[in-house]
């Protein structure tokens, strides 16, 4: 058991020790709002988009490719949303706090988080495969996300070409787009280009975590409401329980459940307080949920590695 702890801790506290990092860089203002905002955009649209080209780029499809799993993701992501939707009905009136709970509840952030994990408990193979998982979730978490923040308030029909362009022109998209011929193709790029780009990828984890842990806010943790408690336990304690047995159940084990559990387990995605703000949600509540999950991970996950690892299962 001691040496599973020693395990865990050594997959876990990287992470979210960078995610400090960030949050006491901007204690201290070592950084700032807006160093946040630019290292965010920087990541978001050049060395996040570039890490995920050359991973991809440089998969064999064939062999890690696997429909079913994808199918069962994508199914464990569509259940959920809805019923968290469907059970809010009666409990929450207010469209822009609706919006807000759902999105926080069901969408979590896979893209950075997520894939540091995973770097950190398979290595480079799993790493691989996760991020071909990470191309599939993205348009459907922007679709869903779409659709619970516009549908509550009411405002008419969805603009489904509108909502469609800004999906495809997302430059994680786009670089998933760029890069399946060369994997499907087994294509070369040339070594000037890898070693660029290396250098770029190399910059997105770690410069993301710190932007985390910038743009935490423990002061709100005072003022955080019943709706975003509930909608964060709903996000990283009972949706990973639930839904890792069930692809547990279904015979995945080892590396593809523990990427599934990841995938599950991760904390409320960032940009669900951007749309948020951007579409006229409850934003305060948002990024609420957002802070409550991204420091209640810290154990949950570790719990849920260390039990998986424990029985055998990672």
């Amino acid at each position: 058991m001691f040496e599973n702890i020693i395990f865990t801790a050594n997959i876990v506290a990287p992470v979210f020790l960078i995610i400090a990092v960030g949050y006491f860089a901007k204690r201290m203002k070592i950084i700032n709002e807006v160093f946040v905002e630019v290292t965010s955009r920087l990541v978001f649209q050049i060395s996040l988009p570039v890490f995920i080209f050359l991973e991809i780029a440089e998969l064999d499809l064939s062999q890690v490719l696997e429909l079913k799993q994808i199918a069962y993701i994508y199914a464990a992501t569509i259940i959920p949303y809805l019923l968290i939707w469907f059970g809010t009905i009666p409990f929450i009136k207010n469209p822009k706090d609706k919006s807000a709970f759902v999105q926080g509840a069901f969408r979590g952030n896979y893209a950075i988080v997520g894939l540091a994990l995973i770097s950190n408990l398979f290595g480079g193979e799993a790493l691989g495969k996760a991020t071909l998982i990470l191309a599939f979730l993205l348009p459907l978490y922007n679709v869903l996300a779409v659709i619970v923040l516009v549908v509550p308030k009411h405002q008419g029909k969805i603009n489904f070409k509108s909502i469609f362009l800004e999906i495809l022109l997302n430059p994680l998209i786009l670089a998933v787009v760029f890069a399946l011929p060369l994997s499907y193709f087994k294509l070369k790029l040339p070594e000037m280009f890898i070693s660029t780009g290396n250098y770029l990828a190399d910059l997105a984890l770690p410069l993301a975590l710190v932007g985390i842990g910038g743009s935490l806010n423990m002061e709100n943790l005072k003022r955080a409401s019943t709706l975003a408690f509930t909608a964060s336990i709903i996000k990283i304690v009972i949706l990973p329980i639930i839904l890792t047995i069930g692809a547990y159940l279904l015979g995945y084990v080892m590396d593809d459940l523990g990427i599934m559990f990841i995938v599950f387990a991760c904390p409320t995605a960032i940009a669900s307080f951007v749309m948020a703000d951007a579409m006229g949600a409850n934003s305060k509540l948002a990024g609420n949920i957002i802070m409550l999950t991204t420091l209640g991970s810290v154990f949950t996950i570790a719990i849920g590695i260390l039990l998986l690892k424990s029985f055998g299962l990672i």
